[in-house]
C-alpha cells in the first residue's frame, strides 16, 4: 500500500508535526511505510492561473511540486496535516493544494480521474488550531474536502483539535496523540 503524508506546518516540532508523527507511528506499527513531504521545506511556486494545464492536466511550472504530483497519482492513502491559521489551512498547505488545479483539469475537463487502484483511495485530515471555536476547523475542512475529491479520494476522516496553540500543547491534550495513532492504524486497514 502506498501512503503519503503532507506536513503543512512551518513550526518545527510543533503541534501539527507531533500529531502527524503519532499517526505515522500507528501506520508503521501496522507494517506499512509512509512517504512524507514537509511542505515548508519545499520549493513550490503558487499557481499562476495561466490555463496551461487546461488541455493537458499537466502544470507548466517546473519545481518540486513534480515530486508531489507523482506521489499523489500513485497513492492509496493520503494524509494532510495543517495548523489552522485565520480559519484556514496554512499557506504551505494551500499553495500545494492550489497547484493541484492540474488534477482538477485532468479529472473534470479531460474526464480522466486518478484510478482507484488496488486498495481504493482514502484520506486523513489532521488539523490543530489555537482558536476554541470550530469555525476554523470547518473552513479548513471545506478546502481539504475539495482537495481530496479533486485527487479522487472519495472518503476521508478528519481529526481536529482546537484551543491548542502553544508549541507542544498537543502533548497535554487527553486523547489527541492516541486518537492520531488509532487513526493511522485505521487508515491502512483494507
Amino acid at each position: 500500500m502506498n501512503i503519503i503524508a503532507f506536513l503543512g506546518s512551518p513550526r518545527k516540532d510543533g503541534n501539527t508535526e507531533l500529531l502527524l508523527r503519532e499517526t505515522i507511528k500507528g501506520i508503521e506499527d501496522s507494517r506499512s511505510t509512509v512517504q512524507s513531504f514537509n511542505l515548508n521545506l519545499m520549493k513550490i511556486s503558487p499557481c499562476q492561473n495561466c490555463g496551461g494545464c487546461d488541455g493537458t492536466g499537466i502544470c507548466t511550472i517546473e519545481d518540486e511540486m513534480v515530486q508531489i504530483y507523482d506521489a499523489i497519482r500513485t497513492a492509496d492513502r493520503i494524509i494532510l496535516a495543517s495548523p489552522i491559521f485565520f480559519f484556514g489551512l496554512s499557506a504551505q498547505t494551500k499553495i500545494m493544494i492550489d497547484r493541484c488545479q492540474a488534477f482538477w483539469c485532468e479529472k473534470y475537463l479531460l474526464k480522466k480521474p486518478i484510478p482507484e487502484g488496488k486498495y481504493g483511495r482514502k484520506g486523513l485530515l489532521l488539523l490543530v488550531g489555537g482558536m476554541k471555536k470550530e469555525v476554523g476547523a470547518q473552513c479548513s475542512e471545506a478546502t481539504a474536502k475539495a482537495f481530496f475529491r479533486t485527487i479522487s479520494v472519495p472518503k476521508h476522516k478528519t481529526l481536529s483539535f482546537t484551543g491548542i496553540d502553544a508549541k507542544g500543547a498537543i502533548l497535554k491534550h487527553p486523547t489527541a496523540l492516541k486518537d492520531a495513532y488509532v487513526a493511522g492504524k485505521e487508515l491502512v486497514k483494507i
